[in-house]
């Protein structure tokens, strides 16, 4: 086949042979950096000029709307137009609007839903954080499983809540949507399943339209996802599913790699074609990457390094999580004036609550940052706190107000002992909050004056030059120059939780996702406060780290959040955070230290 010159220009021959495949079934395996969107945008282009299929016949799904823009301007450049591009979810929301007239409000957020019934919980359940009770009711409905079927469903599985409780919980909040005329995403998905499983004509009509389809992330596919592409393609195989099983890491949410996996058994023409050179990081990146994939279950494979070269990955032991962060901030602050702009530089973490910590030593830089999932204006004690300062913006007693109104939505004069990550977070930042206010020196020295001040500090800014500051799920698909990776410790990474429930293997890809995130510099680190994780030794060999100890017994919960956790000196004296406690961070940034 004679491939047009601007499509298969400058492809590699396992690229070239993916996209000469213009028929499926295909299923391309692309690991880390080896051109995947490049490659299935080519691939669709090819399917269009060699009239293989029609641009409207032919669907690519992707897991983001980011994704799928991306995926309509390469084609458009290419001078292919009119390929739908979508989502799972918004084809589902146009298939069922367009077949089923349904028109009600879809709740993209949970949390509106779930807050009330948090607050109505027993007091000792309060605390659990609503992002986990949202994430655990995502992970059943992505299972197909219903309130009524849920405590049979569980199996091994420990919900954030005891089990009947959680059931509880979860009728309520299916209860609620109905009082509010809503649906959620992954009602979207169950709807047009349910359309296309009752109603022949609907589904006859489908296919009559779409022919062909590419899947993209299909590592991610869940139950729910890959129940409705089965009703797409019906008894056709023109698929072409592109993903990678070392990547796949959003198990909580119900995806497993092995629907990627299984293809050939399901599709036996399926073509398998392997993208294996990795054109994002230097020589000595994917070097380092490969020393973890011989522990990575699933289709064994290795990234081919292209020639550029750079520094070695370096593992750093620091005394205790403040020297940690301010080391990561200097080490910002050297590459940054090495000429490295500030938004080629990434801190990631496994969970939303550890950006505190960073967010003040960059700060203590002087550095600006920009934190997703978990931004400081975006967390609880902002939530909270901000509507009751809005009300009272031309007041002129600012500090006092500030501390009187976090006192009134909770900031406590001690932390009680095993509270959770959330809660510690939530107090961290209510005191930072005070002390924010008693250091701010505007000239509009009212509450008002304070509000649009935190605002141009730490609101968001599109196109900012900052560091960015993510987990490592809101990771996956973006990559950096300079990557740093904290907290490689034992409760941290692997996650306490997945030990307690023996899913180390997803925490040990959510590392290697990290990992092939950078482009030339990469830091990991862990500190003597807690274990070594023990990928640390799959990546290097055993490590001798003086100074690092066992806490007596181990540890079975979560790791204290560094930030939130009142002085040292206060610990051994038995006692928390008295009236007027701020973290150590705060205590540092006011002299106080």
């Amino acid at each position: 086949m004679t491939i047009p010159a601007e499509v298969s220009s400058g492809l590699n021959p396992e690229q070239r042979r993916a996209v000469e495949l213009v028929r499926g079934p295909v299923v391309i395996l692309a690991g880390a950096g080896s051109g995947k969107t490049t490659t299935i945008t080519r691939r669709i282009a090819n399917q269009v000029f060699s009239n293989a299929f029609k641009p409207t016949e032919i669907l690519a799904v992707t897991f983001t709307r980011k994704a799928a823009e991306e995926l309509k301007s390469r084609l458009a450049h290419l001078g292919v137009a009119g390929v739908p591009a979508r989502t799972f979810h918004a084809a589902a929301q146009r298939q069922i609007r367009y077949f089923a007239n349904e028109r009600r409000r879809v709740a993209s957020n949970k949390y509106p839903l779930l807050y009330p019934l948090v607050k109505a919980l027993p007091q000792e359940h309060r605390t659990v954080a609503v992002g986990d009770l949202g994430s655990e009711i995502e992970r059943a409905r992505n299972r197909r499983v219903t309130p009524e079927t849920y405590l049979a469903s569980l199996g091994g599985h420990e919900p954030p809540l005891p089990p009947e409780l959680m059931a509880e919980l979860f009728r309520g909040y299916e209860q609620a949507k109905r009082d509010a005329n809503a649906i959620d995403h992954e009602d979207q998905l169950e709807l047009a399943i349910r359309v296309f499983e009752t109603d022949e004509r609907a589904i006859e009509t489908f296919r009559e339209r779409y022919r062909a389809f590419t899947v993209d992330e299909f590592q991610d596919v869940n139950l729910l996802q890959w129940t409705l592409l089965s009703l797409w393609l019906g008894d056709r195989d023109e698929l072409c599913a592109v993903g990678d099983d070392y990547q796949s890491i959003f198990g909580f949410t119900g995806a497993t790699p092995r629907y990627l996996l299984s293809l050939p058994e399901r599709f036996p023409a399926a073509v398998v074609v392997t993208l294996d050179r990795n054109y994002r990081s230097t020589h000595e990146v994917v070097s380092f990457a490969n020393r973890l994939t011989p522990y990575l279950d699933g289709q064994k494979k290795t990234l081919v390094a292209g020639d550029v070269r750079g520094p070695a990955p370096s593992i750093h032991v620091f005394r205790d999580y403040d020297e940690e962060a301010e080391a990561i901030a200097a080490r910002c602050v050297a590459l940054h004036r090495a000429g490295t702009p500030l938004s080629e530089l990434a801190i990631l973490y496994r969970v939303n609550h550890r950006s505190p910590a960073f967010e003040a030593a960059l700060l203590e830089a002087g550095l600006p940052f920009v934190a997703y999932g978990g931004a400081f204006l975006g967390r609880r004690a902002a939530k909270q706190l901000l509507p009751r300062l809005g009300r009272k913006r031309g007041a002129p007693e600012l500090a006092a107000i500030v501390a009187s109104e976090a006192v009134a939505v909770g900031l406590l004069e001690q932390i009680p002992p095993g509270t959770g990550p959330a809660e510690q977070t939530r107090q961290a930042d209510l005191a930072r909050f005070v002390s924010l206010a008693e250091d701010y020196t505007g000239g509009d020295q009212t509450v008002g004056g304070f509000l649009v001040e935190l605002e141009r500090r730490f609101g968001p800014e599109v196109g900012r030059d900052a560091v960015q500051l993510l987990s490592y799920h809101s990771a996956k698909g973006l990559e950096w120059e300079a990557v740093f990776l904290p907290r490689i410790e034992e409760g941290e990474l692997p996650h306490w939780r997945a030990t307690k429930d023996a899913k180390e293997s997803e925490e040990r890809r959510l590392l290697y996702v990290g990992i092939t995130r950078a482009k030339r510099h990469l830091w990991l680190s862990s500190t003597r406060e807690g274990r070594p994780s023990p990928f640390l030794a799959e990546l290097s060999g055993p490590l001798s780290l003086p100074g690092t100890t066992r806490p007596p017994g181990g540890r079975s919960g979560p790791p204290q959040h560094a930030s939130a956790r009142p002085t040292r000196a206060a610990v051994a004296n038995g006692a928390g955070p008295k009236r007027g406690w701020v973290p150590e961070w705060v205590r540092k940034r006011r002299g106080h230290g």
